[in-house]
């Protein structure tokens, strides 16, 4: 059905063909993106899109909403039986909008929050300055160890007994080793404050067994359905029984309108597929991959923050050549190599700068490319950072890249449906 956008609107045909191609040509290694199954992105563009379902299944504000609410009870139950939640709420647009949902379920403006600092391995949505979630709670933040540079256990304990928080949030979006979930329901329990988690970039390690599952510890717990769980853009989340009535109300009406059923349906077929067996030995070999192309840059003299990664990613301390994150990511993009510029812990560099980079393997594990490839990436990433400026160098590498992407390709049917039509 690609030939009615073609005939509709060419130039958005264009945009889409030319991102195909880029994601085809390159390897992505941007820790928190991946790529779909065909059948999610078919979930996505269906007749779902035209509904509007306001409410939850069974309780709509909308006649009419018999076979959506099948798409949403289908979601539900799979995300509960994954996670072994008692309740899910799979409306959340996004992963901001889930911990949004948790925010106004149990907290009132001003109320304190405890999380860690961005630059450390937080998140925006955990009470960044420029957030929503910043500008209407007192937020204090925790850091890694300077030493170690894993969580301060000793600091959490301290702050939350000088700042008493009502909620106390772990899961980050840049920290590459185990979190340790009991520690933080210790300290919680101790200070009588909520916790959740967070658990965005490691919800399909957890599925598969590979990182502990914070569902035994928190009282909520929010997810995109991206990243590591290979589903649609969106975020759901999970509770005890106890707040189910809470996240509800706090999603629908207090911060959403109309869900959006074609997402929810793509949700649950991502559920699905998380399911199966493929899916856990794909998500090995995630952290397989991880950590041979960590050894790989550890071998061409890259320092890694914390020394390594127990999950999908690594944080790479650039100092050492004595470049910055954004150089490094726009000499890797020319060179076909997709990573984001990322501060480090205690980094000298702006936000905007930066002293590192993140790496993630999850696109490219996708793509069918196992510890072998990662070794040959992690010589081409090197390659790069040691001569960011030589444009011999660079188009050696590009040339290398495209020649792993042929070997593993990217969406062909896909791909050659829309090149008949150009």
């Amino acid at each position: 059905m690609i030939e009615n956008l073609r005939k509709t609107d060419p130039e958005i045909f264009e945009a889409v063909y030319n991102e195909l191609l880029r994601q085809r040509n390159g390897l992505e290694l941007i820790a928190s993106e991946n790529f779909t199954s065909d059948a999610v992105m078919e979930a996505m563009g269906n007749v779902m899109t035209n509904k509007y379902a306001e409410g939850y299944p069974g309780a709509r504000y909308y006649g009419g909403c018999d076979f959506v609410d099948v798409a949403e009870k289908l979601a539900i139950e799979r995300a509960k039986k994954l996670f072994d939640a008692e309740h899910v709420n799979v409306q959340p647009h996004s992963g901001v909008q889930a911990n949004m949902g948790v925010y106004f379920a149990v907290l009132k403006p001003g109320d304190t929050i405890l999380s860690m600092q961005l630059s450390h391995g937080g998140h925006l949505s955990h009470g960044h300055k420029v957030s929503f979630s910043g500008k209407l709670y007192n937020v204090v933040h925790y850091t890694v160890h300077p030493e170690t540079e894993r969580i301060d256990f000793d600091l959490v304990r301290r702050l939350a007994h000088e700042s008493t928080p009502k909620l106390i949030l772990a899961g980050y979006s840049a920290y590459p080793r185990i979190i340790e979930w009991e520690k933080f329901r210790e300290i919680a329990d101790e200070v009588g404050a909520y916790f959740m988690a967070d658990i965005a970039h490691i919800a399909g390690l957890i599925v598969a067994g590979l990182h502990p599952s914070p569902i035994p510890y928190a009282h909520f717990v929010t997810t995109t359905t991206h990243k590591t769980l290979r589903g649609p853009r969106g975020g759901i989340i999970m509770c005890k029984a106890e707040f189910a009535r809470e996240i509800d109300k706090a999603v629908f009406p207090g911060a959403q309108g109309g869900p959006l059923m074609h997402v929810i349906a793509a949700k649950a077929v991502a559920f699905k597929e998380a399911m199966s067996d493929e899916f856990k030995n794909y998500q090995n070999q995630i952290v397989k991959n991880a950590r041979t192309l960590a050894d790989a840059l550890v071998s061409q003299g890259l320092r890694l923050v914390s020394g390594g990664t127990d999950n999908h990613l690594m944080l790479v301390d650039l100092r050492p050549f004595r470049i910055t994150g954004n150089i490094a990511e726009a000499a890797l993009e020319k060179a076909g190599i997709t990573v984001n510029k990322n501060t480090i812990p205690f980094d000298p560099e702006k936000p905007t700068v930066t002293s590192g980079i993140r790496i993630g393997t999850p696109a490219v594990t996708t793509r069918g490319m196992k510890e072998p490839e990662m070794v040959r990436i992690g010589h081409l990433i090197s390659k790069v950072l040691k001569s960011p400026e030589d444009e011999v160098v660079i188009n050696n590498v590009r040339k290398e890249v495209q020649d792993l992407c042929d070997t593993f390709p990217l969406y062909v049917e896909r791909f050659e449906s829309m090149r008949r039509l150009l």
